[in-house]
């Protein structure tokens, strides 16, 4: 088999994504582990790297004032509406190597495999590598496709990392003008839409024996810092009927928190607990806790706090304590698009998959913000390793990654047979 095949051309471009992400886990922060986020050093070097090859695939590239690498191949003429693929190339701590950047990857080889066929699309093709998704140096997410969809708050110039180091400060010292971040946003009538492949992040795939499904819609997502207050005291000396002890009773919060999800079915999350003062012999007078909550809609999220806190209410009043919930960030539920959303299910029978799955994510993606500007769309890819995600055991395979090349392609070619 020659190398201009169709079959060993997807696959060529499949290792070469795979072995792409291996370069790109290697920039990285964290001694043993993956960690690039948002401004760093690792941040530029990425930049730079995905440059290059978004230059090889044909596109003529620039990084815009949001920190987001970007690369244009025009269309039958110049100057005509993109369809813009992409993901994101941040990541948390001690993260996995295809988390956002194997959709950037397949972004890449999904133009160059256009490009290489002499086929003229009745669009331009965008590849877009957000930053900070993840939100893990300033503490809010979704930061680079907000400042491509022309959501950009100017508060978050004053967010800190953990150094007291501010965003201002940090756009300034990576090289951008933050007096500058409007011209990151795109207009509505200069997009087609916006598709994105992303591993599934859990298990359904692997469990419907499944490599690809197309996205019904992305989780609608709140985060809250809870505080519980009560008295400290000695370990030894308190009595149980005088305590008022803040720990316990976030206990029993956090307890019925996982309950009141299970049976509501939504997600929540409790990853961060602290009580204070921290004495091994001292009854915690306060207690601190982080809640993640998600659902597939903003009503059935919105209706689980309120089950939460009511409870939370209950357990203080009981116990003589006090509460305290404040949100710190929140992310609407969003709908693909149907148009979209069957252009990659057209993409998925191209690969041999007659009936393909749908699911909605779980998880939050940029198309979140990417639906104040444009429609979207989003193909999962299958995770190995039970579906784990956000940990260096993340995994997919060759022929999954191959399939969703071809499907990824596919969907392209099915948005401008639509538009003919």
């Amino acid at each position: 088999m020659t190398v201009n095949a169709p079959g060993q051309r997807v696959l060529i471009g499949a290792e070469r994504a795979l072995a792409r992400c291996d370069e790109l886990a290697r920039i990285t922060s964290l001694e043993g582990g993956i960690e690039r986020v948002n401004l760093s050093t690792e941040h530029k070097i990425a930049n730079a790297l995905v440059s290059a090859w978004m230059h090889e695939a044909g596109l003529d590239t620039w990084q815009d004032a949001g920190g987001n690498q970007c690369g244009r191949l025009e269309g039958r003429e110049p100057g005509l509406p993109a369809l813009v693929l992409g993901s994101h190339l941040d990541t948390v701590t001690d993260a996995g190597a295809y988390d956002g950047m194997l959709g950037v990857m397949l972004a890449i080889e999904v133009v160059d495999r256009i490009r290489s066929s002499g086929r003229e699309l009745p669009f331009a093709l965008e590849v877009v590598g957000f930053t900070d998704e993840e939100g893990t140096r300033f503490g809010t997410a979704l930061l680079g496709s907000r400042a491509f969809a022309g959501t950009w708050d100017d508060s978050w110039w004053q967010l800190a990392d953990r150094k007291g180091v501010t965003l201002r400060d940090a756009a300034r010292a990576f090289g951008l003008d933050p007096d500058g971040i409007r011209s990151a946003a795109r207009r509505s009538e200069d997009l087609v839409g916006y598709l994105e492949t992303h591993i599934e992040q859990g298990p359904l795939l692997l469990d419907a024996g499944k490599p690809l499904a197309a996205v019904s819609g992305i989780a609608g997502a709140r985060r809250l810092a809870l505080t519980v207050t009560g008295h400290a005291g000695h370990a030894g000396g308190t009595p149980y009927d005088r305590r008022r002890d803040a720990l316990v009773g976030a206990s029993e919060i956090i307890v019925e928190i996982e309950r009141i999800a299970r049976r509501t079915g939504t997600v929540a999350t409790v990853g961060r607990v602290r009580a204070f003062p921290g004495g091994v012999n001292v009854v915690p007078g306060v207690a601190r806790f982080s809640l993640d909550l998600r659902a597939r809609s903003d009503a059935e999220r919105d209706a689980a706090f309120e089950e939460i806190e009511v409870f939370a209410l209950e357990v203080c009043d009981r116990r003589g304590l006090a509460w305290l919930a404040e949100e710190f960030y929140r992310a609407d539920a969003v709908t693909c698009s149907p148009t979209l959303k069957n252009a990659v299910e057209q993409g998925i029978r191209s690969t041999g998959d007659d009936d393909p799955t749908t699911l909605w994510s779980r998880a939050g993606h940029d198309g979140m913000a990417v639906a104040a500007v444009t429609e979207f769309a989003m193909l999962f890819l299958r995770c190995g390793n039970d579906g784990v995600s956000h940990h260096p055991d993340e995994t997919v395979t060759r022929a999954d990654v191959v399939a969703a090349l071809d499907a990824f392609t596919g969907a392209v070619l099915a948005v401008a047979e639509s538009r003919r």
